[in-house]
């Protein structure tokens, strides 16, 4: 089966309400490619690798949570960019990406998925610069040692995960913002969270967590964001009945 890709970008925009966010880069279409869509590649950042991956497989449309265009960066099509660029447009490829969107959605977005994944049921919301649903918090079954949450993020994940131990304090309330968000520690900190967990750290995060005796976990930006873009493309293979598949271009970060 094939969707017009104008029908595919309005049933994303209504699944993810990006009109919602104010957001570091455009979501939506990207790159136009072809005008039908029948065969979609998913994957976490727009990189070349995943481009020939997505063309080898004979894909009209790449759908990413990392694109392109970001708030800031230099505008010129040269180097890189222009070859990304190039490569879809070469191949007809429709390039789509939803950044935040596809962090806060609450069955498909990559907090909502961590938290299945290491069965952490939700009951609460963090804010990030009026963002709700960035972050999530959850009380724990049963109470937990920051080497059992450790242990059970890098096997989850299938990366060690970097612990930073607030000794003595045993984990019940727990928060979480997958990717680049160690910054949100100190909203935890108010929130009075036992521990956090993002991907990334900074140096003055080690210091935060340490002196406010909580638990912080970095997982890694690629490895806590690989299931938003995994799950929407399961769900748009059901919805649309086209071939979705998510392919996954490893990184350590």
């Amino acid at each position: 089966m094939a969707i017009h890709t104008a029908d595919l970008l309005d049933y994303l925009d209504g699944l993810l309400a990006p009109g919602q966010f104010k957001d570091y880069a455009p979501n939506g279409l990207q790159v136009e490619g072809t005008g039908t869509v029948s065969h979609l590649v998913a994957g976490v950042t727009a990189s070349q690798a995943l481009i020939d991956a997505a063309i080898e497989r004979n894909a009209d449309a790449l759908l990413v949570h990392h694109g392109y265009f970001w708030r800031n960066e230099s505008s010129p099509l040269v180097g890189i960019k222009k070859n990304r660029i190039k490569a879809l447009l070469a191949h007809d490829i429709n390039l789509i990406a939803y950044h935040l969107p596809l962090d806060c959605h609450e069955q498909l977005g990559n907090n909502a998925q961590l938290g299945q994944l290491m069965g952490w049921q939700s009951d609460a919301h963090m804010q990030s610069s009026g963002v709700t649903g960035l972050g999530l918090c959850a009380t724990l079954q049963q109470a937990c040692s920051g080497q059992q949450i450790q242990q059970q993020l890098s096997h989850v994940l299938g990366r060690e995960a970097l612990h930073i131990d607030a000794s003595g304090t045993v984990i019940k309330r727990i928060g979480w913002c997958t990717g680049g968000a160690q910054g949100m520690i100190e909203q935890a900190v108010e929130l009075g969270l036992d521990a956090y967990v993002s991907g990334e750290i900074s140096e003055s995060t080690v210091h935060i967590a340490r002196e406010n005796g909580i638990h912080y976990f970095a997982a890694g930006h690629h490895a806590t964001e690989r299931y938003g873009a995994k799950a929407l493309a399961a769900h748009l293979q059901q919805a649309l009945d086209i071939t979705c598949e998510f392919v996954d271009i490893d990184s350590p970060a």
